[in-house]
């Protein structure tokens, strides 16, 4: 008998069986259509450390819900089938993310028609009671690699200023620095995004647990993205002092990446103490079964409507890809060439520099002869792009972090005049090996990078991201190239002026070599 009244407890009212059954299907029809985008989340969950947390935020969505449900269960189920507008706006942002091919948009885009269906199939009031577990469920996305670049150059500017203050005389170039004692350099893993990420997930997490009051949860919130930025400054300091003091015997190799995530855990541990002090006692549930009204029995007869609406709304996104995608006769193959430039030698050296790229139909470098010096183009041509091969990517890149031979010291942007046109470029400096070299003068390249996507010139990695998506629904198609010129010299006067000479005179040749290629779609 208590056998069988344990197994009844766990059963949801009856007015909730239908809607929740409804929404399972909305939600396994939501993984079935856009499948490909929940494998790139959970490929990303596995092969990043940044981003493996992402594995725990459904499993702790759901156990948040199953802890409130004393207090969602009297709630009545309504559809609320208004919320199909916002809904089939969101599934049209998934499609242009998929038409761009990039992933923050389509995943992020996943998880809102994700949370939506939510309150579209259960209603606003059931929504709101979930509010915290359902926007927990932003936490899969894998986004926050974009910050890395700047938060890479704050902890190098922190690092090098606090040595500064512990009177260590310091010399930086870029994000390498060097002390008496030996030479450091910040990369990727320094940056200190996994520690704020992570930092994030847990604080937002263990605000709605321990707070009732919105003011609390939302300081706290904040302070666990503050902390940890600090705390990988603090981090980045102590190891390389630690390094210097004990004459690079202690901190360096693996072992500062142990004391830096020893160091992580004992402030996020302390931050966790200290915020408890200030935790405030969950209001308890009056477990009185609610008068039953008749306005306040669900309309079962509106779900299958919803349900059906939701499915088309799901798919449409896709059957316009399909049109979209479908084959235009453009060529799948395309053989990218410089043009020999009319007046100018071409150079037989090896160009010293090779940009990476995320896998280019067609790959053309040419050196070109200019005063004294050389001017080496290199150009990475996409036609047909996709998440494996596109334009704009952040893998894409002059060199790694970690890279031994060219380092980045310094950046600019600029733009000049060819044929009557702006052309507009992003500049780095790049210096050779470590600043640590020593016994004759460092390799210098001064880069100008720019994009051509739907025939313009675009400096911004967003602006070519559109450029490539306006095409592709224009019926232009999706071409387009990455152009990096450059030229070594230990003057930066005098490699900017060779660079600017070149691009006013020659700009034009290279651009019609790229319409050429383009109109052979």
């Amino acid at each position: 008998m208590s056998a069988v009244l344990t197994q009844q407890s766990l059963l949801p009212p009856q007015r909730w069986r239908a809607p929740i059954l409804a929404l399972l299907l909305v939600v396994a029809c939501l993984m079935l259509l856009y499948r490909d985008t929940l494998t790139s989340m959970v490929s990303i969950w596995y092969r990043s450390e940044t981003f493996a947390h992402a594995f725990l935020v459904l499993p702790i969505s759901l156990w948040l819900i199953w802890r409130d449900r004393d207090r969602l269960l009297p709630i009545t189920p309504k559809p609320q089938p208004w919320l199909l507008l916002p809904m089939a706006v969101v599934a049209f942002v998934w499609l242009l993310g998929d038409l761009a091919s990039v992933n923050s948009i389509t995943q992020l885009a996943f998880t809102a028609l994700l949370v939506m269906a939510v309150p579209t199939v259960l209603g606003l009031a059931a929504a709101r009671q979930m509010a915290f577990p359902l926007a927990f469920l932003f936490f899969m996305v894998p986004i926050g690699d974009f910050m890395l670049p700047v938060l890479m150059e704050w902890t190098a500017d922190f690092t090098v200023y606090a040595i500064q203050l512990s009177g260590v005389p310091v010399y930086r170039e870029g994000l390498q620095f060097v002390i008496p004692t030996g030479s450091w350099s910040v990369v990727e893993a320094c940056s200190g995004v996994r520690y704020m990420i992570a930092s994030f997930m847990v604080g937002s997490l263990f605000a709605y647990l321990n707070y009732t009051t919105l003011r609390r949860r939302l300081i706290f919130c904040v302070i666990s993205l503050i902390v940890p930025l600090v705390a990988n400054w603090l981090r980045a300091y102590f190891i390389v002092m630690l390094g210097h003091l004990s004459n690079n015997k202690l901190a360096v190799g693996v072992d500062h990446l142990v004391y830096g995530w020893v160091f992580f855990g004992v402030v996020i541990g302390l931050m966790f103490f200290i915020g408890a002090r200030w935790s405030e006692p969950l209001q308890p549930v009056d477990k009185a079964s609610p008068v039953s009204r008749a306005e306040d029995r669900p309309s079962t007869a509106a779900l299958p409507g919803v349900v059906l609406a939701l499915g088309l709304l799901l798919a449409y996104p896709h059957a316009l890809a399909a049109w979209l995608n479908a084959p235009s006769g453009a060529k799948a193959t395309v053989a990218f060439t410089l043009p020999e430039l009319a007046g100018v030698q071409t150079s037989a050296e090896p160009a010293p520099l090779l940009p990476i790229s995320a896998n280019p139909a067609s790959v053309a470098v040419r050196g070109y002869v200019v005063g004294e010096g050389v001017v080496t183009v290199h150009v990475a041509y996409y036609r047909h792009q996709g998440y494996d091969s596109k334009l704009v990517t952040s893998t894409s890149m002059l060199a790694r972090s970690e890279d031994s031979h060219w380092q980045p010291a310094s950046h600019s942007a600029g733009k000049l005049a060819a044929a009557g046109n702006d052309v507009v470029w992003r500049g780095t400096e790049l210096l050779e090996g470590s600043v640590a070299v020593s016994g004759r003068q460092r390799k210098r390249l001064d880069v100008r990078e720019l994009y051509w996507a739907d025939g313009r010139f675009l400096a911004s990695d967003h602006r070519a991201s559109a450029a490539v998506l306006w095409g592709r629904l224009s019926g232009r198609g999706d071409d387009g190239a990455k152009i990096t010129v450059y030229a070594e010299g230990p003057v930066a006067a005098e490699t900017r002026k060779r660079l600017d000479t070149f691009m006013q005179s020659h700009w034009p040749a290279i651009e019609a070599q790229l319409v050429a290629y383009r109109q052979q779609r």
